[in-house]
């Protein structure tokens, strides 16, 4: 696991594909730096990306305001079946079924709906798109989600609808920025598949 930043009360890593990203790489970076790490944010343990972690309880809090607020921005690079357009800005009603782990758009609103927004450009066109995604909120499977809704699921997606060959969703976490102490904090990366 690579580590990118740290200091007294922040570590920054990019958390690799099949990880569990609130036990496992909570573990690993603690194993690396020593003290408490403090998971704030989640990724999927089949994505990868850029991750921030609280080494203190101050960070901790900070970090979970600036998540509630909106002040932390991440945004993603993705990997879709088909054209999406140039760009978009899509806002979608989801609905998690947690039994099955799985989540889907619905129509209305309802108990345990909530509105996902994500806004994206297109980086490169094809019969697979790489497109850059700012998220506006955290829903669970959000991305992949409301790209498969329209008709172009994440290349290696099979639960949402992808049939190609890759075992992983194509997507990573590829910034995050925030504000910390005074100070706006940006890190970012990008995986081979998208450079």
């Amino acid at each position: 696991m690579q580590l990118i930043y740290s200091d007294r009360d922040l570590a920054v890593c990019i958390k690799p594909v099949g990880l569990d990203s609130e036990a496992e790489v909570s573990a690993k970076l603690k194993e690396m730096l020593g003290g408490e790490i403090f998971p704030v944010h989640r990724l999927d343990k089949n994505v990868g990306g850029v991750m921030v972690y609280a080494r203190s309880k101050f960070a901790a809090a900070a970090l979970s305001k600036s998540i509630q607020d909106g002040s932390m921005v991440k945004e993603y690079v993705a990997m879709v079946h088909g054209m999406p357009g140039e760009s978009g800005d899509w806002t979608d009603l989801l609905f998690k079924d947690s039994a099955k782990n799985k989540v889907f758009v619905v129509k209305r609103e309802r108990k345990g709906v909530k509105p996902a927004r994500l806004e994206f450009a297109c980086l490169k066109a094809g019969e697979e798109s790489l497109v850059r995604i700012r998220l506006h909120t955290g829903r669970s499977h959000q991305i992949r989600v409301q790209f498969s809704s329209r008709g172009f699921p994440l290349v290696g997606d099979h639960k949402y609808g992808s049939k190609d060959g890759k075992t992983e969703p194509m997507l990573f976490s590829c910034r995050i920025t925030f504000p910390f102490k005074g100070q706006e904090k940006c890190f970012e990366a990008l995986p081979e598949w998208a450079e």
